[in-house]
Parts: structure tokens; sequence; C-alpha cells
């Protein structure tokens, strides 16, 4: 799950980036790939697209006209899986390239998913006590259709968290008359709810199990490098803090409150309770401000973009001075800068492998409560960094023989194995 802070640079690209992005690679892809013309259209779009008007009554006596769209890219594989994103800037076709993004995470990863996603156009910061519960329960009342363990099963996203899953959890199990659902219909849940331990963290510690493992294929040590990280969200700050348990120097964090930087390192948990009190990063004590649009400039090894989509562009990409970029947003590079920064040298962990532990831990957690069973944090984080492992290799060894990018090596892993099987299906009703 990408942070809800970004920090971006160099001027903004447009809001369809993501899918524009998203469709780049994917036709890229099935043209190496050699696909069939019938199944490069059947992925070029999602299967469904809804859009949905909610009007909920707010505490302050507002009726409030809020949009919200829900993708169905593709169910090949299982059912669709990801996010609620809530944010006065999502669009439809933001949505549809993030969903599309899923479908080759999920496939990637090898959990038998497919791509899907939400967005709920609000800016959550705008509601009124109490009233960010009001529009879920407003949007599952509404989306009850189209959410379930065999259709779409969301989970968090930028703007929203936890508790609103247990919100949404609640919203079914009442519509239905029941104490539970029965079955598993939103990950990212509370633990005392049928959330699973380690899943909050999962997506950040991903990041860096992947990170260790370039690192030893590119000869660095981790506890040698230095790394800037982009969004201290879920994303962002769990991995800063475990790149930080690693003796790796965190030598700057940005985010939309502001930057910081330490040529020396931060104190990453110093910096987390920082924030946990003032709520933003600038004012760090000890640390030098940073202007977040120019985080991707910083001197050193390790560039983790862990914010929004398409902060790494044509017009800031020059800029960059890491060695490695791991992405722990969804589509942060853009294909131009993508383009200019892999002839550069910089070797990346594309997204769909580098963020994909966070959907790892929700199929975890969707396998627990539909069996009715309990996983140890242990359990869990054994299981995770086993799985990045065994993905990056994977990845990696098609990337060396096939002498091409490891995005180029992740696509045709996951779009190949969604081909396979649609065409396992059939082509008839």
């Amino acid at each position: 799950m990408p942070d809800s802070s970004g920090a971006g640079g160099g001027g903004s690209p447009p809001r369809d980036a993501v899918l524009r992005t998203s469709l780049f690679n994917f036709e890229a892809t099935a043209a190496r790939l050699g696909l069939p013309e019938s199944t490069v259209r059947r992925l070029s779009s999602p299967k469904e697209k809804i859009t949905l008007h909610l009007h909920p009554a707010m505490p302050d006596g507002r009726v409030l006209d809020v949009e919200a769209f829900i993708v169905r890219h593709c169910d090949a594989l299982g059912p669709a899986k990801g996010g609620i994103r809530m944010d006065a800037s999502v669009t439809m076709d933001m949505v549809t390239g993030l969903a599309m993004e899923m479908t080759w995470k999920t496939a990637l990863v090898g959990v038998p998913f497919g791509g899907g996603k939400t967005g709920i156009v609000f800016d959550p910061s705008k509601l009124p006590p109490d009233g960010k519960e009001i529009l879920i329960r407003s949007f599952v009342r509404a989306a009850l259709r189209h959410i379930g363990p065999e259709i779409y099963v969301p989970a968090p996203d930028m703007g929203t968290g936890e508790r609103d899953m247990g919100f949404l959890r609640d919203c079914i199990s009442y519509s239905g008359g029941l104490a539970i659902p029965r079955g598993c219909f939103v990950t990212g849940k509370p633990v005392i709810l049928g959330g699973i331990r380690g899943r909050r963290e999962a997506t950040g510690r991903g990041v860096v199990a992947t990170l260790a493992c370039a690192c030893r294929h590119l000869g660095m040590e981790l506890s040698r490098s230095t790394a800037a990280v982009q969004g201290f969200g879920n994303v962002g700050a769990v991995a800063a803090r475990e790149l930080h348990r690693r003796e790796t120097r965190v030598v700057a964090v940005a985010d939309l409150t502001g930057g910081v930087y330490k040529a020396s390192g931060l104190d990453i948990p110093a910096l987390e309770e920082h924030v946990a009190q003032t709520g933003k990063l600038a004012g760090f004590p000890g640390a030098d401000a940073l202007d977040p649009s120019r985080l991707h400039e910083t001197d050193c090894d390790i560039l983790l973009p862990a914010a929004s989509g398409s902060t790494i562009h044509a017009g800031n990409a020059a800029g960059v001075k890491a060695r490695v970029i791991a992405e722990g947003a969804n589509a942060p590079v853009t294909p131009e800068a993508d383009k200019m920064l892999s002839e550069a040298g910089v070797f990346f962990i594309p997204d769909i492998l580098c963020n994909a532990g966070g959907v790892f831990v929700s199929y975890l957690e969707y396998t627990q409560e539909t069996q009715r069973e309990q996983m140890g944090r242990e359990e869990v984080e054994a299981r995770l960094q086993e799985r990045m492992e065994t993905t990056f290799a994977e990845v990696l060894a098609r990337s060396l023989e096939k002498n091409i990018s490891m995005r180029e090596a992740a696509m045709d892993i996951a779009v190949r194995r969604v081909s396979q099987a649609i065409t396992a299906r059939g082509i008839h009703p």
C-alpha cells in the first residue's frame, strides 16, 4: 500500500500518468511476448468500471455529494484485489491504472488474485469527527453488490487505514444480519476483527527485503549504504525504520509536510516520534531542512520513492544520483524517466516486485479468515521474507538470461501468467 504523503518535484505530471505508464509497460511486454491480439485487447482495458454517487449525511448537517469508482481489471487468476484510495485528486483513469498494476503484481508474487482498485473522490481531512466512518459506510452500502471474497476484496490505500476496513467489515456483516461475514471481504483490518499481525508493516518490510537482494547482486553492503526516502506513511516510515535497523544511513526523508537531511544519518525512531507529536517532518531537531521537491537529487546509494505515482519524470530525472531505485509506490517513475535513468546505469526494483509484500500478506489474511485460523507474527514475517526473496531471484534470473531490465523481466513473468490463465479458462462463456 503506497504512502499517503507525496513529495514530487520539477512540475507535476498529468493525473492520468499512472494509467499511461501501466499501458506503456503492458503494451511493450505484449509485443515482447508475442501475445495474441485478442489477449492484448482484453488486458488493455478493465473488465468492469463502476461509478457510484454517494450522499452521506454528516454530523454537522451537510449532505455530501461524493463520487466513487471501482475498477476490476482482470480476474483470470482470482478475485480482484486492491485498496481503497480516498483523495480529492482521484480519477477514474488513476484507479484504472492502479487496478492494472495490481493484476501484474498479484500474478508476479504468486497469489490467486486479480487486479482491482477503488477511488473515493474526497479529501478525508475535510471531514468532521465521525464523518469518515459515515462516508465509508455510505460507500459500502452502495458498493455491496461489487464486494465479496470471490468478486473484489478491498484493503487500505492512500487516505484509508485499518480502522476504516473495520468499519467496512462491520457494515457488510450488519447488512447480512451476521456477527461476521461469510468469508474474507476485506483485508488490512484491525487484528481484533480478523486482521493479521504484520500486515501494516508488510509493504515496507518487503521493500527492504528486495533491496537486500539487490545489494547482494550488485556487490553492495546494505549496512554501508546511504538512502533517501520519499514519503513517510506506512511504506516509507516502515522501510526507513527497517533500513535504520540494518544500519543503512537514511540521510534524507521528505513528504508533503517538509523534508529533513543529515549526512551522518537520521535517527529514524526519533523522527517517527517527532512526526507523531507534531504531525510533520519539518523542524526535526539536529537535521537540516530539505525542499521535498528536491529529495530525488540527494547524493545517496538508494532512492526509495514511497509516495504517490509519477513523482520521478522527464522533468526531474536528470537530478537523480542514486545507484538503486526501489519503487515503494505504484508507478513512481514515468517511462521517459525510466529510460533516461536505465541508460545512466540505475538499477530498478520495479513496483510490481518491490511493493508486493502488502498484497502477499493480504493473501495470508484472506486465507486465515477463510479457514478461521490464526497466524503469529513470526510466521507471517518468515513467509513474507521467503516469498520476496524467491520472487526477486526469479525476476533477476530472467533479466540476466534475456539481457533485459528488471522491469521488463517482472512484467514478462506476470503478463505471461495472466495470459496463461485466460487461455486455460477457455473462450466460451
